[in-house]
Order: C-alpha cells, then structure tokens, then sequence
C-alpha cells in the first residue's frame, strides 16, 4: 500500500459510494459533506477547509493502484501537530487491516515530512469500531466531550485522540 494525493477527477467516483446510509455518513464527516456525497459539494468543502485549515485530501491505493482508503491531513504549524479527518476505508476493504496501515502511512508522512510532534484526531464515542482501530495504532484518547453533536435523536460525544512521536515504536 501507498498513499498519494487525492485527483478528484480521477478518485472522486470511487469514494462517493463507499457511505451508504445517514447514519455512517454523519459519523464520517459529522454532516458537514451532504448526503449522499457528490462532486460539487465535495469540492466546496475541500476548498473551504483547505483554505482555513490547509486540508489536504489522500488516497490510500493496493498494489494495483485500486484506491481503497481517503483521509485528509494538515499541520497546525503554531502547535506543531498534525490531524486526521474524513477517514474511510472501502467497506469492501474492511476487516483486512486496511485502515492500520493506511494510518500507520499517514503518521509516518506526518512525522517524517511535515515533522509534526504529534498528531490527532477526533472520532464520535459512538464509532467504537474506528476507535479500536486508531487505539490499534498507537492513539490515546486526550478528551471527550459528551453529546456534542445531534443525528436525529441521539446525541453524541466527540473523543479527540493523539498519538506523539515519541509514543512511536517499531511496528
């Protein structure tokens, strides 16, 4: 596996099926993308949060060059930490241990290129499968906050987890 940045013309209609209900859209990207994803939203928003946080979208791709994973980092250079957002793994993917590696990918880019001290992310109390996965890597919850976000009538809690460089071992 590689990552490599995100060509919306290129990438885009691979991952916009890859959330199929409200439900897991919501806790992918807290509804700030519509539902279901398309293409011209999708841009507004990468542009927005590209311009206001220095998002920048990737891929995950096999050995085949088949994109099976997505996820945007940027750098807080103030702080000097890196952060995750927007991750998912094809659904035809999961299971295999795509998303470890595809993030086990990112840190090391976070680490290695950008020279982050650490790096976070957040992830609804909700999600507990995305939360033993990130767990699985080295992650650590910093804090969670109780019912911060409203899908219909459920309220849900924000956990932001972080990983230092530091904390890296061999894996």
């Amino acid at each position: 596996m590689k990552i490599r940045p995100f060509i919306l013309n290129r990438d885009f209609d691979k991952i916009k099926n890859w959330i199929t209900d409200e439900r897991t859209h919501a806790m992918w990207c807290a509804n700030r993308f519509e539902y279901p994803l398309n293409k011209v939203n999708f841009t507004a928003i990468m542009t927005e949060i590209w311009k206001e946080y220095g998002d920048i979208p990737y891929v995950a791709v096999d050995d085949s060059d088949e994109i099976i994973g997505f996820f945007c980092y940027s750098l807080n250079s103030d702080a000097n930490e890196g952060m995750l957002k927007f991750i998912m793994v094809d659904p035809a993917q999961r299971g295999k241990g795509i998303g470890k590696t595809m993030i086990r990918l990112a840190l090391e880019y976070a680490f290695d290129i950008t020279k982050a001290d650490a790096v976070h992310l957040n992830v609804f109390t909700e999600n507990a499968r995305a939360k033993k996965c990130y767990e699985s890597v080295g992650f650590a919850e910093r804090y969670t906050d109780a019912d911060v976000f409203a899908y219909k009538d459920e309220l849900w809690g924000r956990c932001n987890m972080i990983i230092k460089k530091e904390w890296i071992e061999i894996w």
